[in-house]
């Protein structure tokens, strides 16, 4: 297929290297920045299973400028969800009405954005639950684990989104998966404020505790809001604090049948921070603080560390390091 990355940062940049690794004919449309570098060096995707894939810089199309969308015959949407707007009146301007789109980014609304700004075209809300980090000259980690999830729509879209390395499924219940990863990703915040790497934070039960409280705190707004949330492993959203708060021996054992994180994976928000670039905490602390006032649930713990993450970003601190209990207060 002929397949445009919306939005080509981490996450784009390494999916469509996948897909066109696969065969798909990509196009990148991104930065003039990191499509340089591309150009350079080629594009190389890479995991903490030891995955490699050397994708040339002639097998892709490079594009900053948004006419090319309008060879699409499928839209991946992959920018930050402060550019969902931007994106999606680009996508109304340029791409075919037929082509399918779908959001591949944190948050809530992404989905219901595109929508809003695309009737009557086949867009779908996705949920991508690994993280990936620029590695630099071209090349981008894939730094945790699990497979993409699209809404269930028309054809076999997700069959057809497969490659190898890449696992794409489709789910009818799309928004309870959202709800479910924006739980897990509350802890975008808190690591980076942490200055540790996710596994030193999950290796530190004083952090575990201040992550589940965090959690539950979620919970309750969601359960008050009647909102269910699927997670993203085999571990019920319900039992996420419980399991957090286990002594680390035994944290350890579950959660390594469940997650794999590389060793020195940190958080997309704890390099928004270390590269002073605006960051996505109203899309997630901010769903449940929002969600807390309607409902008449109390968020102090989401609260505080939007204030934290926000105060951060104005004053230029490119790498917090706050221990638990600074953040609590």
């Amino acid at each position: 297929m002929r397949i445009v990355i919306a939005g080509a940062g981490s996450i784009g940049c390494f999916t469509g290297g996948l897909l066109a690794a696969a065969g798909h004919q990509v196009t990148l449309l991104g930065r003039p920045r990191i499509l340089a570098e591309i150009a350079e060096h080629g594009l190389t995707c890479t995991d903490f299973s030891g995955m490699t894939q050397m994708i040339e810089a002639d097998q892709l199309t490079l594009a900053t400028d948004p006419t090319c969308l309008a060879d699409a015959e499928v839209v991946i949407v992959t920018v930050k969800s402060r550019a969902t707007a931007e994106m999606t009146a680009l996508i109304a301007a340029h791409a075919p009405a037929q082509a399918p789109v779908i959001s591949w980014q944190n948050g809530m609304d992404n989905g219901t954005s595109l929508r809003a700004g695309l009737v009557g075209r086949d867009v779908r809300a996705g949920m991508v639950p690994f993280n990936v980090v620029p590695s630099g000259a071209g090349c981008f980690h894939r730094a945790t684990s699990g497979d993409i999830v699209i809404e269930t729509g028309a054809g076999d879209l997700a069959k057809a989104l497969n490659a190898p390395d890449l696992s794409v499924t489709e789910s009818a219940r799309i928004d309870a998966v959202q709800w479910g990863k924006l739980v897990v990703n509350l802890n975008n915040a808190l690591n980076a404020l942490s200055g540790l790497t996710i596994l030193e934070q999950l290796s530190d039960r004083a952090w575990r505790r201040l992550m589940a409280d965090q959690a539950a705190e979620a919970i309750r707004v969601l359960k008050a809001a009647g909102i269910e949330a699927q997670p993203t492993t085999p571990l019920p959203v319900w039992m996420m604090p419980f399991v957090l708060r286990l002594p680390t021996a035994l944290f350890s054992r579950i959660a390594a049948q469940m997650l794999t994180i590389d060793p020195t994976a940190r958080t997309s928000m704890a390099y928004d921070l270390a590269e002073q670039r605006p960051t996505e905490i109203d899309s997630l602390q901010g769903e449940i603080i929002a969600l807390g006032a309607q409902y008449g649930c109390e968020t102090p713990v989401c609260v505080r560390v939007a204030e934290l993450i926000n105060r951060a970003s104005q004053e230029g601190v490119v790498q917090p390091q706050y221990s638990p209990k600074q953040i609590r207060g």
